[in-house]
């Protein structure tokens, strides 16, 4: 099931680089709240996006502690959280509101990583 291009488009556009690293090749859409198998449309929304390299995607996934620090940045979200949670870009070390319209807002109200 792909993501709408129209919401694909608004992660590219407001997601340049990987939100782990900062590179800008081999970028892909990751769901910071899974879809699971099939999984549904609902959850293809611009908050619930990141667009990341294809190796900490992968990563995220296949190693626990990778998947546990990305759970504490907000790259991944556990099924009860919401989307609306605060996204850290360690390339940046900055936390970040992203919201449904593509947009992120910078958080100065949070200066620490986790």
């Amino acid at each position: 099931m792909a993501i709408p291009k129209k919401v694909l488009k608004l992660v590219q556009e407001r997601d340049q680089h990987c939100w782990h690293c900062g590179t800008t090749d081999d970028l892909v859409p990751h769901h910071r709240k899974n879809r699971g198998m099939g999984g549904s449309k609902l959850l293809d929304t611009a908050d619930n996006l990141l667009m990341v390299c294809g190796l900490y995607n992968g990563a995220m996934e296949a190693d626990a502690a990778v998947g546990a620090a990305a759970r504490g940045w907000g790259h991944k979200l556990g099924s009860w959280e919401s989307a609306s949670r605060l996204v850290f870009d360690c390339s940046e070390f900055t936390w970040y509101q992203v919201d449904v319209f593509g947009g992120r807002v910078k958080a100065p109200w949070r200066d620490e990583p986790f």
